[in-house]
């Protein structure tokens, strides 16, 4: 018999995409998806189970169908299509994290589980360490939106991790996620016409290509490898780092610079209208930004992304077409205006 393993959140379209990918794996005989809502995309020869995952019945599915690996993708920062609301999504996101926790401690049959979260875990503030390590503790832990979220959601889980020593527990830290289908807070607000940023602070960003996401999950789903283990907590990012600039004149978005305050409120306005998730913990990383190192992500769990950061965005960016100022636009622009200056203005 091969493994039989259930993935939460496959209505989104990660999670529909790992599902088919992990199918194909020669030790996996059965793949479950579970979600509130049917998905709008195929999911191979995968079984779905219409379930909530913030109820009791997800112990009836784990025990009924002999579930021995676990990957809680159900983890998210925005909601899952128009009709969703922020509460909903934290609900899912700790309530249901705590509820699929009890009902993997009740059930014998599992052994792995695999959790989807984020360096959002490690906060944003002005002294913050230049690099976090798994091990490096917040300066200061976040307040809300996502990232206490993600803080409480690895916390339940280091509680299940000492009551079942027998199940092997991955933790997967992912940094932003973007690609052609990311729906991270982060590839919503790249999305903006227009990008408002903090006048004064230039934040260093890493990214997790979606690629190398639906990858670092099927290692961390299966038996490791020969010199690897892929149990524990892991960061994952591509290599390198983008400054918020070179991100925007990349998509060629115009920024448009706000004091701190003001800031705070336009992105109150935002939420207001369902534009973007634009928590203060959002507004923090786009204030002091955050870099994380990979160290462990390679040597011990074996697993060596195709994106780098800069890669990784490059995709996405695409993905979402040209912007208001495209990158050959604004260089034809830069050179008309040199061209029209006098001789020797413009070379001080």
């Amino acid at each position: 018999m091969g493994k039989v393993v259930l993935v939460t959140g496959v209505a989104r379209q990660l999670g529909g995409r790992f599902v088919r990918r992990v199918q194909r794996e020669p030790d996996v005989d059965r793949v479950i998806g579970v979600d509130a809502v049917p998905p709008g995309h195929h999911l191979g020869g995968a079984d779905f189970i219409r379930a909530d995952i913030r109820h009791p019945r997800i112990a009836r599915v784990l025990a009924e169908h002999g579930v021995d690996t676990v990957v809680h993708m159900d983890v998210n920062g925005t909601p899952l299509g128009k009709r969703g609301s922020r509460a909903t999504v934290k609900e899912t996101n700790v309530i249901g994290t705590m509820q699929l926790l009890g009902a993997c401690q009740k059930t014998p049959s599992v052994r792995r589980l695999v959790v989807k979260s984020s360096t959002n875990v490690y906060g944003s503030a002005p002294r913050d360490p230049a690099i976090f390590t798994e091990t490096t503790p917040p300066k200061s832990l976040p307040s809300g939106g996502f990232a206490k979220d993600v803080v409480e959601v690895e916390g339940y889980v280091r509680g299940f991790a000492r009551r079942r020593p027998d199940v092997a527990v991955c933790v997967l830290r992912f940094a932003n996620i973007l690609g052609p289908c990311a729906d991270s807070p982060l590839a919503e607000y790249f999305a903006l016409p227009v990008l408002p940023t903090v006048l004064g602070f230039d934040p260093r960003l890493q990214f997790a290509h979606e690629d190398d996401v639906i990858e670092v999950l099927r290692i961390a789903s299966g038996e490791p490898r020969r010199g690897t283990l892929n149990s524990g907590t892991f960061n994952v990012a591509g290599d390198g780092v983008l400054l918020l600039s070179q991100a925007a004149r990349r998509l060629g978005r115009p920024t448009l610079p706000f004091f701190l305050p003001t800031v705070t409120w336009v992105g109150s306005a935002l939420r207001s209208v369902g534009v973007t998730d634009f928590s203060p913990e959002q507004i923090r990383l786009l204030t002091h930004g955050r870099v994380v190192r990979t160290t462990q992500m390679r040597e011990t769990l074996g697993f060596d992304p195709r994106y780098t950061t800069a890669g990784a965005f490059e995709d996405y960016a695409r993905s979402r077409g040209p912007g208001l100022l495209p990158p050959e636009t604004l260089a034809r622009t830069v050179d008309r205006i040199a061209a029209a200056l006098p001789a020797g203005r413009g070379q001080k």
